[in-house]
């Protein structure tokens, strides 16, 4: 088994800086609820067939609600020989750590 690299979201640069590409693997209701802005949406279901969409040169920063989804491709990328790592806590920690979020629709971005 490949090991999983975890990153807590006080580790996590703000801003984040240039070199590091969000990956939000959570569900499209999730995201449209609210999300890590400029993060790149490909629900963890479809990594597999989408992960050349992925930048090849950057590091990702792996992230769901809680952080279960998110090791799982996390583990997964690092396999195809992306440099992934994954955000214990997820989008929950995130928040709570008052990090900025937007949403696609109308009010306020939250976490579903």
């Amino acid at each position: 088994m490949i090991e999983v690299p975890t990153i807590e979201v006080a580790q996590v640069p703000d801003p984040l800086p240039e070199g590091v590409t969000v990956l939000d693997v959570r569900e499209p209701v999730e995201w449209q609820h609210g999300h890590i802005e400029g993060a790149l949406h490909i629900p963890l279901t479809q990594i597999p067939d989408r992960s050349d969409e992925l930048p090849v040169d950057q590091q990702l920063l792996v992230v769901c609600k809680v952080g279960g989804r998110s090791s799982q491709a996390t583990a997964f990328l690092r396999e195809k020989g992306f440099e992934a790592i994954n955000l214990a806590g997820g989008m929950i920690d995130w928040v709570e750590a008052g990090r900025a979020m937007v949403a696609e629709g109308p009010g306020d971005p939250l976490v579903v």
